[in-house]
């Protein structure tokens, strides 16, 4: 892929200097300073990581220890119109 990059001439000329040198492209060392950034930067993202949501309770009420999905769903709606 083609592209234009605004580069500062002291900067350009001395990776021509170190492309010649090395018998490198200009080209080869913009992509290795790029694969570089890239993996330095990857290695210091950190993951996602879900935090933690629980309420640290007591559990459930006896009286609710064995309800079903329908005994739950309705004792969140009494009251409520439905």
């Amino acid at each position: 892929m083609k592209t234009t990059l605004d580069i500062s001439d002291p900067l350009l000329d001395q990776v021509r200097r170190i492309a010649v040198r090395d018998g490198d492209t200009l080209r080869s060392l913009v992509e290795q300073g790029l694969r570089k950034v890239v993996a330095e930067r990857s290695a210091k993202a950190k993951p996602f990581k879900l935090r933690d949501g629980s309420v640290h309770g007591q559990g459930v009420q006896p009286e609710f220890e064995n309800a079903t999905w329908e005994q739950w769903r309705d004792l969140i709606y009494e009251g409520r119109g439905s």
